[in-house]
């Protein structure tokens, strides 16, 4: 059973949905995003993914990563430098890069649907060219014209990868405890110096260069996470030497075993400053949240991929007789499909991967919009729902794909325990998800401690006036009762942590992941009831995709009756406050 990208579904939501047909080509710079180049260009990602790259997935994972401690090089597994190469040629590394750069300038959510495929074909693969998406935003943003020129170019093309070097063994999302120094040199340059690990892509044989994005401390840097300037330390020199930035070994994962996770120890490797001094994080960051947004879609593809297999498993597996009698009775039993607990999996499955799409591409589309629009207003509006919601795509995407990939392989019972079938897989790929780029905590933290009230609360009540707006305007709109009720007990939550989390900050963080997921709850569903009323005026209209569509009314009411109920649950958690999860003594754990 292989990968088929879900193009009806992407098509409903980036056309149906958000009008991105209408919307991105009025955007300056994505005149020629027509209906017509986008469809041409997802339907080429889906042949590529779904013909080069999904082949690779498991032979990849089986067959890992290989170090060599003599050359300090890395091996990817059989068959990823031809799948690579295919990608890179066909454009896809810079799909929304500059044009000036070599990019094709499209917009990111294109890129987004691409990556979206991506992930479900070859999560490992795809880690490769997504952090040197990173890398390319912080040069864009920080570099300058000198380094614009030299390296964007080469990692637009994929001729060369870039990383994300953070993390050290005694610290990791406290980045203000890292010890790599950098040392200014008479030439304008850096000799940096440090270990870092957890290194995605950091030494491999995909490309010709590797491009390191350092967080190091210059000697007279204050303490803490105010003293961290940002670094690009490239593999190979311009010269073409070979400069002190050497990978000390593999990790060895429980998953994403085609991603060369690299241990890196810089030995006075020559570096350059990106940015102003002692402000690195902010550059950083500027790669984090492309990063964060990228996870979610990680989830996504995963619980894609897991669906499918899943799906057609219980379509073809016979076991028992339907509890409302036979329904193949030439058969000597009914396939599984029938039974009301496995529908209960495929349809969590089906009913949180569709409205975790819409949530994924609506942020993404509100990026392109805060990045283009030549609306000042326009951006800063769209800019607020990116801030805020950024964490919640993170962290709930990547929660519920391995929720996908976990009652899928339940679903297959023995036969998803077993590498016949790439459901175990997909569990162990989708596990690190929920943890790398900031784990969903630290996302959970991020949105009751920074975005809520960012701006004087600003971005919070806009997304409650979209809510309220939309009711407003479509009160007759499938689901409108459950919406207003979920974003009403959402609202009460917001209220008690500003009462009571501002005043206490262990307050706002026993209520945060709870808090996360009732914010993701209530905004999947808005999506759903927008959706469903789409979906509605097709059918009123006289559709010939009847079962498309009422499919799409019958699934959000799954997510209604059965799913978006958590709320109340939830709800209750952040009122009960911190003082149970706090009593103990740490000898009494």
């Amino acid at each position: 059973m292989s990968y088929e990208a879900p193009l009806r579904d992407m098509q409903f939501v980036l056309y149906e949905l958000l009008k991105g047909d209408e919307v991105l080509p009025a955007l300056p710079g994505f005149e020629e995003a027509s209906r017509d180049i986008m469809d041409a260009i997802i339907n080429e990602g889906a042949r590529l993914t779904q013909n080069v790259i999904e082949p690779t997935n498991a032979p990849g994972d089986r067959e890992g990563c290989h170090y060599d401690p003599e050359s300090k090089s890395v091996t990817t597994p059989q068959g990823f430098k031809e799948a690579y190469q295919q990608f890179a040629e066909g454009g896809w590394t810079g799909m929304s890069a500059p044009v000036e750069y070599g990019g094709q300038g499209m917009p990111h959510l294109l890129n987004t649907v691409a990556e979206e495929m991506m992930c479900s074909a070859n999560l490992s693969l795809g880690m490769y060219p997504g952090l040197t998406h990173g890398a390319v935003n912080a040069l864009l943003g920080y570099g300058t014209d000198e380094q614009k020129d030299y390296f964007l170019p080469r990692l637009i093309s994929g001729e060369w990868s870039g990383t994300m070097c953070l993390t050290e063994p005694q610290c990791g999302t406290d980045l203000g405890l890292i010890r790599t120094k950098a040392e200014p040199q008479a030439d304008g340059s850096y000799a940096v110096s440090g270990t870092k690990i957890w290194i995605t892509g950091g030494e491999h044989d995909l490309t010709d260069n590797i491009v390191h994005l350092v967080l190091a401390k210059l000697p007279d840097a204050p303490k803490g996470s105010k003293g961290i300037s940002l670094f690009l330390v490239p593999k190979f020199l311009e010269d073409g030497s070979r400069n002190s930035a050497f990978c000390g070994g593999l990790e060895h994962k429980m998953g994403i075993k085609g991603s060369a996770t690299c241990v890196m120890n810089f030995e006075e490797a020559r570096g350059w400053l990106i940015g102003e001094p002692n402000k690195g994080l902010q550059a950083m960051f500027v790669m984090m949240n492309s990063a964060r947004i990228m996870v979610g879609i990680q989830g996504l593809g995963i619980g894609e991929a897991a669906y499918q297999v899943s799906r057609d498993f219980a379509k073809d597996r016979l076991q028992s007789r339907s509890l409302a009698g036979p329904q193949a009775p030439d058969q000597a039993a009914d396939p599984i499909i029938v039974h009301p607990d496995v529908r209960r999996m495929l349809l969590r499955q089906k009913a949180t991967i569709e409205g975790c799409r819409a949530l994924a591409y609506y942020t993404v589309m509100q990026l392109d919009i805060s990045q283009h629009s030549d609306d000042e207003d326009a951006r800063e509006r769209a800019d607020d729902m990116v801030q805020l919601l950024t964490p919640v795509v993170k962290a709930f995407l990547t929660d519920e794909g391995f929720f996908c990939a976990n009652d899928g392989l339940q679903l297959m019972g023995g036969s998803g325990f077993t590498q016949d079938w790439p459901l175990e897989q997909f569990v162990r790929d989708a596990r690190i998800t929920r943890i790398y780029e900031g784990t969903n905590g630290i996302q959970a933290l991020d949105l009751v401690g920074r975005k809520m009230g960012m701006n004087g609360g600003r971005s919070v009540k806009r997304f409650f006036g979209m809510v309220e707006g939309f009711l407003k305007e479509n009160a007759d709109a499938p689901y409108a009762d459950q919406v207003k009720a979920a974003s009403e007990k959402l609202q009460r939550a917001t209220m008690w942590l500003m009462q009571n989390g501002m005043s206490d900050r262990e307050q706002a963080g026993a209520a945060a992941t709870p808090y996360l997921r009732l914010f993701a709850l209530t905004t999947v569903a808005f999506f759903w009831s927008r959706m469903a009323l789409v979906a509605q005026q097709q059918l009123d209209g006289g559709t010939t995709e009847s079962d498309f569509y009422q499919s799409k009314i019958r699934t959000g009411q799954f997510f209604i009756d059965r799913i978006l109920p958590q709320a109340d649950a939830l709800l209750a958690e952040i009122e009960s406050g911190k003082d149970s999860l706090m009593a103990l003594t740490a000898e009494q754990f």
